[in-house]
């Protein structure tokens, strides 16, 4: 362990006087107990000793130091953060500037002295106590959940941060080196330089600073102060390492950009509201930041202004993405911010919008779970999770991702991807210098330190984990009786075994459930010290024994020994709920386990911890001690946390009793003792108080008699007595004194942290919450049995106040071995240790104390804490996962190498079975196992008796059912009835109400399992049936063995459903849809609109003809006619002009264009481009693949689905087909039986000899009827629960043959009913006619027997002949039925065989085509890119081409431009000469005014720039005034005035001469403006030409590479195998007769395709003769068409010529005739008068009225008026008399003070009659003027006249 002031000895001071400095300084301030610092004393103590010689201090004077920081700091301008708008704040002006001129520079090579900055314990003044009581030895523990808690110095060198400590870790020796905080409240983050030359260590507190460190030296180097108000969050270094950001905690969250090197801030601003998790600096641009935090990203950007420098934040707008936390992003180059989320995927922000959110393929997220860092690293974007996962990413699609549909998801795989362990959670991590590998650290918030390696190669390295914590708070600690050995366990599942002399961990385990609670098992029980006992949060306890490995016998092949190991060797469950404490009884006899389950069990250990009984408490138990040696009983001191404290005495051990014996194992005998604390608080202040009071009170008192006899001495007798009645005057005319504070209890009690006994029967206690502050000495009342320890309520003797406890309460409290002092442990993370006198059980000493604080202050809670066997060493483990071990003051120096010895193993401890362990959180506890078996026993006993009663019901069912047996025997009229035998029928009713209710509540607690089953079956359905689109159906022949089988037919795969919606068979777009509603809603609303104002028009007119029309109405409507018929005149012209006009559009269309071709051709010439010609085969080196051959992924997925979509068409087809012929089964089945039906009625009626064997009815097999297999009814149920059980395993087949043709019925009943339409209808007539006739043959038999006559004979033999025939007639058509039927499944059948070859076919050509789709999925990415490569380029070059374009026309209008300007200037030159005219003696001068040339102000091209100073404006125009005139004395040789007209000059030439300057000025200046503007034209021109060639180039290349990978791409597809089935007739390449064995170089094609190129050669000869033919027809029938168009183009000559000729003859000139035709009036003017003259009839009215009301207004304003005149009068009347009562007033008052001496009874109540009288003239007065300013307004309200009071 080393310390940094360890380099700093050099200074001449020995370490004593540092620290009695320290110590001083120290010791005032802990006095005060304030939780500030006062910078005034660190800058004196910076000044006066920190500055070596040679040096000079940067700083002048303190005070100015402290102004100029002061105003510099104080200019700074926070700003409230907003949501989406800009936020900034200004850098100080002008003033800034002086005071940063004032302030000196900070010199390179100036440090603080870290001893003077470092916070030190705090002692007791003149205690005698040494400052280095405790020194830090070692930490075992590491704050993993802490944000960032991670950095690298260099190769071998880690920080983290451990409570107050900074901890500087060597990896290769495991050394430690700490720094101190320096405000003693905990440090906040950390952050390490970008050249690993310093770290920043930003602490917490009030006004924390933030301190720069040197590395390697450690010594201070900058102090950034006034950052945040208590803490800070995160601090970066910018890439070049001259800023620093940081960002504070709660409450303000302020974010503070500081030039840390000159400690100045530069910005300062707010973050945002809620919690800031991170700052940093973009790497590419330093003036760009990002925060981000809880709900929020927020963009920064230092912006220089005209006022200053800005910070702007931009808040990140989610949209429709959820909002989350976010805690790992990253800056891209250009601009953009990856982060994380909460549910594991990445989003990519633009200009504070989400552009993207980036998944994995199927939607999955990139990470399970938050990702809490992202980084660029070699071009790879790696990120990491709370998963445990590190994955590498493309940046550039990353960087390239963009939308692609409404969801806003894209997906992307990782390139690489690393599953570190299970149970890991990274949080953060940083890479490890070193050149050319990829190592990375990695802190793992489940409580370790992982090296990574990132190559991805074959020799990466597996993830190493470097060092291993626990994570989370750790919850106990023992330490050995016997050795440096210390246990700990925590939530996080391990139990760890540490050697705090060597500072090693020995061993670790895990178990399923966390720790709670920890004891090292004492001497006296295991006198080797190897027992651990270990309580977890499911009740369990579990000991284990500690060993040391390496004694064991070896067996070859063992692998290497640890330094220790742990056994199980006992394992039991007392408790069902959290293990709080664990305690042995002095003598080892007993261990006591405590929990929140309200209970204590005790345990007798000799016997393998037999369990003896438990007691219940009040409450949650959270402490157990047995009385020290000292005391006479041995008794357990039991604290629970709702303020009970219990005190059980030792336990009974009974005597052998056996297991089965006991019921439970709660002892109710015994006797506890049972103190409820009481809050006394509030009375103790009070106590206080009155003795503070008592003593203010004796102080004065004493002081009073010393003045007393003071001035006694010096005055005398008489004047003392005089003092004496001054003195009690004034005690007299003192105050009271204030109430004492009130007794105040609590509602809620104060939980009781700690405790421990001090005497027989009393103990000390100390609670938090409201009694915080005192430590309370208890005593135990006596045992009463009869009271409830629910309602006592228990005061403390006595109490000891702790200083600085009120809300720091402490936790726990450990003592030495000899008991001369009391370690505490507080709740901010601090220890404090009492020294006391020996054998001082009543703490009477309890003053002095040496406090430190090491845990961290906000949430490091001191858990345990314990010192060693020997009082060396001092443990202490907090909430914030930090180990922390002292050393303890001692004259005795330790050994420094030294290690703790680790019991040695018992003999067969490696063969001895390890005990079964308690996994399930759920398993039964002791007690809760003992009261199982009680009841099972008693369940069992009460079947038992069940059975006796059940027989004993058998056996009187038995006798009951003889005695109905002999009744029924009886005579009818001796018969009882069934309801005699019933003695009570309600019984009856009440057995069927109960079964009822049985039955209903029997199937409420099946219904979740119903509600499984129905679950799992339709998960069942969903997996395996609803995939099929049916089921596959076997229809069997009748008579042979022949069946078809229908296909079992997938639902359609993907690829048949993926085909691409084109153009045309696309869905029309949200806005097209709303485009054409618009317009018809539009058209309907005018539609509307006219039919809703039609009748409103007609209802006024209909007004109108009632009234008289005026003149000027007349004239109006008479001018409306008159336009209106002029305007129809104008548009039947117009519309006849319109209808010429599409007559010629229409006939110019119909002509064709001069480069006009024949569709048709174009088509055929393409075809013989694209099929003419010698082509290259595919498998060529040189072969192009055109443009329409060029296949991908998508075309082959398409043409995919197309396969397995015509085989689907085609098995559906046939499944169809069977499906109909298993119908046509069931209607020939259906028929068959009715013919049976009828052959057994005529059979009836036959003799037996002429019967024909009738044929057997075919039955459905269950094959055909697969959809019967769901059917199912009680019968099939019962029939299965019976097989289920086994209790008809012969019967099996009956019932499924009985089931098969319970199937078949079922089906024929049903498709009686649905399938009945299918049957013929012959079948259906030959059915009714068979019913009818046998219905008929019953008749004959009606008839009684009776001798025939000859007729009858005769009708006899007849019917008979008729029967025989119909008998054989059925048989036969049956026979045919089932013959035609047999011939229909034989055809089918031969069918499906052949679609079966078809479909191997297409089998073998789908797995072609997969091959095909996966090869061309590899090249799909590569191809993309160069293709997209392709388009940009090409796209780039259009542009550029357009651009060139849009240049050359410019261009061509600048020039255009100029000549007009030339012309204009030469055409104004021109006419001023002709002005002159000629022989003028003023030409020469008129001509030098007009050119001479003239410096004049630029006019203001732009009219809103408002922002420009009226200053420089100004100035500019003095500027110009002054050049001008410095140009006009500066040519000698024309040195004349133009400003005064010369004598007999024109004065009109004069002015003229001046006005044509201006012009020509101005187009002089829009000259030069237009050459400049062509010339920057011609640059950009021809800039453009050479990018468009390289652009050119570098597309051509693109297109040779993307051909070059396509042909590649070609090669691969022409090596995969295609499987072609041949049969040997097709066969025709041989050799000598004879197939030859290899067949690789033969050509497979078809014979269609043979023939048609054969028939092909004679079509192309005889099209090519025949096209010869037409091309000479066609040139004949061109020449004649051009000698028609040269004679139609004169005939059309001479036609213009006669009209233009009439035009002349008519109108004198050519005029435009269609204008003449539609000339018309102008109907906006004349719409205009018609609404002028109505609108003046209207304003007539209308100022009618309005003069009406003025004049009324004017009579209101005259009244008005007189009465405030009236008022005026009133309060002038009023004021005179006041001022005559105020003169009578005076005069009377100098008077009675003349008169006499003393006022009188009868002048006081004049007084007071005369000041009521003023008073209320005051307030008449008031309100007057109130009155006489309401009527000055306009508006005023008049209020009533005061009247005068009535009691004047």
């Amino acid at each position: 362990m080393k310390e940094p002031d360890d380099q700093d000895t050099d200074e001449g001071r020995s370490e004593k006087s540092k620290s009695s400095g320290s110590q001083s300084r120290v010791s005032s301030q802990y006095t005060s107990r304030s939780a500030t610092k006062e910078d005034d004393r660190v800058l004196e103590d910076i000044t006066d000793e920190t500055l070596t010689p040679g040096e000079g201090s940067y700083l002048g004077d303190d005070d100015s130091y402290e102004e100029d920081l002061e105003r510099s700091s104080n200019s700074l301008q926070d700003d409230g953060e907003s949501t989406g708008e800009y936020e900034y704040l200004e850098t100080p002006g002008s003033a800034a500037e002086e005071a940063e001129e004032k302030i000196k520079t900070i010199s390179q090579s100036f440090f603080y002295d870290y001893m003077e900055l470092v916070s030190i314990p705090y002692v007791s003044p003149n205690s005698g106590i040494p400052l280095d009581l405790l020194i830090l030895v070692h930490s075992f523990g590491y704050d993993c959940k802490k944000r960032a808690n991670l950095q690298l110095l260099d190769s071998n060198t880690i920080m983290y941060i451990a409570g107050n400590q900074l901890i500087l870790l060597n990896l290769k020796t495991k050394e430690q080196i700490y720094l101190r905080s320096s405000s003693g409240t905990g440090i906040g983050a950390i952050g390490v330089h970008t050249d690993k030359t310093y770290f920043a260590v930003a602490e917490k507190g009030s006004s924390p600073k933030i301190i720069i460190y040197e590395y390697p030296s450690l010594r201070p180097y900058r102090i950034l102060r006034d950052g945040t108000d208590l803490a800070y969050a995160f601090v970066d270094f910018n890439y070049s390492g001259t800023l620093l950001a940081s960002v504070g905690g709660n409450p303000d969250h302020t974010l503070t950009i500081w030039n840390w090197r000159e400690e100045q801030p530069i910005l300062r601003t707010k973050a945002f509201s809620q919690e800031v998790f991170k700052v940093t600096f973009n790497p590419e641009e330093d003036a760009q930041l990002t925060t981000a935090g809880s709900g929020h990203i927020k963009f920064w950007e230092m912006a220089v202004t005209f006022t200053g420098l800005k910070l702007q934040g931009s808040l990140g707008r989610f949209g429709k993405t959820t909002t989350t936390d976010i805690e790992g992003y990253m800056e891209l180059p250009d601009g953009k911010v990856l982060s994380g989320t909460e549910w594991g995927n990445m989003l990519v922000w633009e200009a504070g919008l989400i552009k993207v959110e980036l998944c994995r393929v199927k939607r999955k997220s990139c990470h399970r779970g938050p990702i809490n860092q992202i980084m660029l690293d070699e071009g790879e974007v790696i990120t990491i999770g709370s998963d445990g996962c590190v994955r590498i990413w493309d940046f550039e699609t990353i960087d390239t991702a963009d939308v692609i549909d409404e969801t806003g998801l894209l997906e992307i795989e990782p390139i690489n991807e690393l599953q570190v362990d299970k149970n890991v959670k990274l949080y953060s991590m940083i890479k490890m210098n070193g050149a050319g590998n990829n190592l990375w650290l990695a802190q793992d918030s489940s409580g370790a330190i992982w090296k990574l390696d990132l190559s991805f190669s074959n020799i990466t390295q597996d993830p190493e984990c470097l060092f291993s914590f626990h994570s989370g708070a750790i919850e106990a600690v023992a330490v050995s009786p016997l050795t440096y050995l210390m246990a700990t366990t925590a939530l996080d599942r391990f139990v760890r075994i540490y050697d705090f002399a060597s500072c090693t961990l020995l061993a670790h385990v895990k178990f399923k459930q966390g720790g709670t609670a920890l004891a090292w098992v004492p001497r006296v029980v295991s006198y080797t010290g190897a027992h651990i006992i270990v309580g977890f949060e499911d009740g369990v306890i579990r000991v284990l024994e500690l060993y040391d490995p390496k004694g064991l016998t070896i067996f070859a092949g063992r692998k290497k020994y640890l330094d220790a190991d742990l056994h199980l060797i006992h394992v039991f469950k007392p408790h069902t709920a959290h293990v709080t404490a664990l305690a042995f009884e002095r003598d080892g006899e007993v261990l006591a386990t405590g929990s929140k389950d309200k209970t204590v069990f005790f345990f007798e250990v000799e016997k393998d911890y037999k369990p003896i009984g438990y007691i219940t408490t009040p409450g949650p138990v959270c402490q157990l001690q047995w009385s020290p040696v000292s005391h006479p009983e041995s008794t357990l001191l039991i604290i629970c946390e709702n303020g009970y404290v219990l005190e059980a005495p030792f336990p009974t051990i009974k005597e052998e009793v056996k297991d089965h014996d006991l019921v439970s194992y709660e002892i109710k005998d015994m006797c506890i003792k049972c103190f409820h604390f009481s809050s006394v608080k509030s009375k103790i202040l009070q106590l206080i108080e009155i003795e503070k009071r008592k003593k203010r009170k004796e102080l004065k008192e004493k002081e009073k008699e010393e003045r007393r006899k003071q001035l006694a001495a010096e005055m005398g007798d008489e004047e003392m007595e005089f003092q004496e009645e001054d003195e009690e005057e004034e005690e007299e005319e003192e105050e009271e004194e204030e109430p004492l504070p009130e007794i105040f209890i609590p509602l809620t009690p104060s939980h009781i942290l700690c405790g421990f006994y001090s005497e027989p029967g009393k103990f000390w206690v100390s609670l938090g919450g409201y009694d915080s502050g005192f430590l309370y000495h208890c005593e135990f009342p006596p045992y009463d049995k009869s009271s409830d320890i629910t309602e006592k309520k228990d005061e403390p003797l006595d109490f000891r106040f702790l200083e600085d406890t009120e809300d720091n309460p402490i936790h726990t409290i450990t003592f030495s071995l000899n008991q001369d002092m009391m370690f505490c442990g507080l709740q901010d993370g601090a220890i404090r240790i009492y020294i006391l006198r020996p054998n001082d059980s009543l703490l009477t000493t309890l003053e002095n104390y040496w406090h430190f604080n090491v845990h961290d202050n906000n949430y490091g809670c001191i858990k345990s804490i314990s010192t060693s066997f020997d009082d060396r060493f001092l443990v202490t483990t907090g909430a914030d996962s930090n180990i922390f071990v002292f050393s303890i003051f001692s004259v005795f120096e330790l050994r420094k190498t030294f290690r703790a010895k680790v019991p040695s193993p018992r003999m067969g401890i490696e063969t001895e079975p390890i005990p079964e362990d308690i996994e399930d959180p759920k398993a039964y506890s002791i007690e809760n196992a003992r009261r199982k078996r009680e009841h099972d026993k008693l369940m069992k006993e009460v079947e038992e008796i069940k059975a006796k009663k059940r027989e004993e019901l058998k056996a009187l069912r038995n006798q009951f059912q003889k005695l109905l047996e002999m009744n029924e025997e009886l005579p009818k009229h001796m018969k009882f009835k069934r309801t005699d035998f019933e003695i009570d029928s309600k019984i009856r009713d009440e057995i069927n109400r109960r079964t009822a209710f049985r039955i209903q509540q029997l199937e409420k607690e099946l219904a979740w399992e119903k509600e499984k089953h129905q679950l799992g079956l339709r998960k069942l359905q969903n997996r395996f049936r609803d995939s099929l689109e049916g089921d596959s159906i076997v229809v069997h022949a009748i008579q042979s063995n022949h069946k078809v089988a229908s296909y079992r037919l997938v639902k359609p795969s993907k690829y048949s459903k993926s085909r691409r919606i084109s153009q045309f068979d696309r869905k029309i777009s949200k806005m097209e849809r709303f485009e054409k509603e618009g317009i018809g809603k539009k058209d309907s609303q005018k539609e509307a609109g006219g039919s809703i104002s039609v009748p409103e028009e007609s209802m006024i007119e209909k007004g109108k003809e009632f009234r008289p029309k005026t003149l000027s109405q007349i004239m109006v409507d008479n001018q409306i006619e008159k336009t209106r018929k002029l305007i129809l005149k104008a548009e039947r012209a117009q519309h006849k002009i319109q209808q010429r006009k599409k007559e010629w559009e229409d006939l110019y269309k119909s002509k064709p264009a001069d480069d006009y071709e024949d569709p048709k051709d174009v088509q055929a010439i393409k075809e013989a481009q694209l099929y003419m010609g010698d082509f290259n085969l595919k498998t060529a080196p040189d072969y192009k693949i055109p443009e329409h051959m060029r296949i991908n992924a998508a075309k082959k997925e398409e043409e995919l689905g197309q396969l397995d979509a015509m085989a689907h068409s085609k098995k559906m087809r046939l499944n169809k087909s069977i499906l109909s012929l298993r119908d046509l089964k069931v209607a020939v089945i259906e028929e068959i039986q009715c013919l049976v039906q009828e052959l057994k009625n005529i059979q009836s009626t036959l003799h037996e000899s002429k019967h024909i064997p009738i044929p057997e009815i075919p039955q459905m097999h269950p094959e055909e009827v697969p959809e019967k297999r769901f059917h199912y009814d009680e019968e099939t149920l019962l029939a299965f629960k019976h097989r289920q059980e086994g209790h008809e395993p012969e019967k099996a087949p009956q019932m499924e043959q009985t089931g098969s043709i319970s199937l078949g019925g079922g089906f024929l009943k049903l498709s009686s009913g649905k399938d009945g339409d299918m049957t013929t209808r012959g079948s259906l007539a030959r059915a009714s006619k068979a019913s009818a006739f046998g219905l008929d043959i019953p008749k004959f038999l009606e008839f009684e027997k009776a001798d025939p006559t000859d007729v009858e004979l005769e009708i006899m033999k007849r019917n008979e002949i008729k029967h025989i025939y119909m008998q054989q007639y059925l048989v036969n058509r049956i026979k045919e039925l089932i013959v035609t039927f047999d011939a229909e499944l034989r055809l089918l059948r031969h069918q499906k065989l052949k679609l079966d070859t078809q479909m191997k076919l297409s089998d073998l050509n789908h797995v072609t085509l997969f091959q095909e789709m996966l090869l061309l999925k590899n090249f799909e990415k590569q191809e993309n890119i160069l293709q997209e490569s392709v388009n940009s380029l090409d796209k780039e070059e259009q542009d550029m081409q357009w651009r060139i374009n849009e240049t050359l026309k410019e261009m061509e209008e600048k020039k255009n431009e100029i000549t007009r300007l030339q012309d204009q200037e030469k055409a104004l030159y021109a006419g001023f000469q002709t002005a002159l005219g000629e022989n003028n003696k003023f030409a020469n001068f008129l001509m030098k005014v007009l050119k001479k040339k003239i410096k004049r102000v630029k006019k203001k091209e732009v009219e809103g720039d408002v922002d420009e100073d009226e200053e420089s404006d100004d100035s500019s125009e003095e500027e110009s005034s002054l050049e001008s005139a410095e140009d006009e004395s500066g040519s000698e040789d024309e040195v004349f005035d133009d400003s005064i007209c010369p004598t007999n000059c024109d004065v009109g030439l004069f002015e003229l001469a001046l006005q044509l300057r201006e012009k020509r000025l101005d187009v002089e200046e829009a000259l030069v403006e237009e050459k400049k503007i062509l010339d920057n034209l011609r640059k950009e021109y021809d800039t453009l030409s050479k990018k468009v060639k390289l652009v050119g180039t570098n597309l051509s290349a693109a297109e040779e590479a993307l051909e070059a990978y396509q042909r590649e791409k070609q090669q691969q597809l022409n090596e995969i195998l295609v499987v072609v089935p041949l049969k040997l007739h097709q066969i025709e390449h041989v050799v000598f007769g004879e197939i030859p064995s290899d067949l690789s170089g033969t050509l497979v094609f078809s014979n269609d395709s043979l023939e048609q190129l054969q028939t092909r050669i004679v079509q192309l000869q005889e099209e090519n003769s025949r096209q010869h033919k037409l091309n000479k027809e066609w040139r004949e029938r061109r020449k004649q068409l051009i000698r028609e168009k040269r004679e139609i183009a004169k005939s059309i000559n001479k036609m213009e010529e006669t009209v233009r000729d009439l035009m002349l003859s008519k109108f004198g000139r050519v005029i435009d005739l269609t204008a003449l035709q539609t000339l018309s009036v102008n109907t906006t003017l004349e719409e205009l008068k018609i609404k002028k003259l109505r609108k003046e009839l209207l304003n007539a009215k209308e100022m009618k009225k309005w003069e009406e009301k003025i004049a009324q207004v004017r009579w209101e304003l005259m009244m008005k008026t007189k009465e405030h005149t009236k008022k005026l009068h009133q309060m002038n009347d009023l004021c005179i008399e006041k001022r005559k009562l105020d003169s009578q007033l005076n005069t009377l008052q100098n008077q009675q003070g003349n008169a006499f001496q003393g006022p009188r009874k009868a002048d006081t109540v004049a007084r007071e009659k005369v000041t009521e009288l003023i008073r209320l003239q005051a307030e008449r007065i008031l309100a007057l003027k109130e009155e006489i300013t309401l009527l000055h307004r306009k508006d005023g309200s008049v209020l009533p006249p005061i009247r005068p009071s009535q009691d004047r």
